[in-house]
């Protein structure tokens, strides 16, 4: 079933939070078809969010071109295709029905920073004048607010920090560069059971990365896992101060976004 008001909630969160997503509607329909027009579905990375264009092979046909228009680097932010249900989906019917995709935040790069400390602040200001979205989690309020005012960077308030695992957008660059090893800790352990993410890094020393995959390991995250995430950060260029930290960690996020 649709349902207007759920469908432009859940629109709204996403685009608050960045994450792309993509919106299907039957723009037509004639014969007998499975839903009427102007049903509507919302798709992101991982599958169906809401709504429904009718269930069944046509809304199966309906989230593969979405999730296909949301994985593409370029092409079209909207398309229209029109489907014999019989001919070319295999149904029974033989109704004919256009459905409108449409992508948004496909273009945005989604970074999430855990941790708002003094590297931190000097690194969303870097990332702030790229193409990216940037959210920022930390339990200190104090430091949230010092982040600076810009349409594409969202404090969060978080307690505890890996409570925001799993609103973390899918294709994420995440960087956990909290208070210290407590509190980054829970927060990777939290993303290696459940999350995957093309870019995944801990503010520290090679000696903080053996305890942590140490400890990591003795906690029962899969050997495997413990690759997936690289500490110390950024490239070996420049000094210690935060800023130039923070240029190194851009230019490795630059680096293997490039790859």
């Amino acid at each position: 079933m649709n349902s207007p008001s759920e469908f432009f909630r859940t629109a709204a969160e996403l685009d608050a939070a960045g994450e792309p997503f993509a919106t299907v509607t039957i723009a037509a329909a004639r014969g007998s078809v499975p839903q009427e027009t102007g049903a509507k579905m919302i798709v992101t990375a991982r599958g169906r969010r809401c709504g429904t264009v009718g269930g069944g092979r046509v809304e199966e046909a309906a989230i593969a071109e979405a999730r296909a228009l949301l994985a593409a680097s370029d092409g079209p932010g909207c398309r229209t295709l029109e489907w014999n249900l019989q001919r070319d989906i295999g149904m029974t019917c033989g109704g004919v029905v256009t459905m409108f995709f449409e992508v948004f935040h496909r273009a945005s790069w989604p970074v999430v920073i855990f941790g708002a400390g003094h590297v931190a602040q000097a690194l969303v200001r870097v990332l702030v004048t790229l193409d990216c979205r940037i959210s920022v989690v930390d339990a200190r309020k104090d430091w949230l607010a010092a982040l600076p005012e810009a349409s594409k960077v969202s404090a969060i308030h978080a307690d505890p920090l890996e409570a925001e695992v799993a609103r973390i957008p899918d294709g994420a660059f995440v960087l956990l560069m909290t208070q210290g090893h407590r509190t980054d800790r829970p927060v990777l352990e939290r993303i290696l059971q459940t999350r995957r993410f093309p870019y995944l890094g801990v503010i520290g020393s090679r000696s903080k990365a053996a305890t942590l995959r140490r400890e990591l390991r003795e906690g029962g995250v899969p050997a495997a896992r413990l690759k997936d995430f690289r500490c110390p950060l950024g490239l070996p260029l420049g000094k210690d101060s935060p800023e130039e930290i923070a240029i190194s960690i851009a230019a490795e996020m630059l680096e293997v976004r490039g790859r």
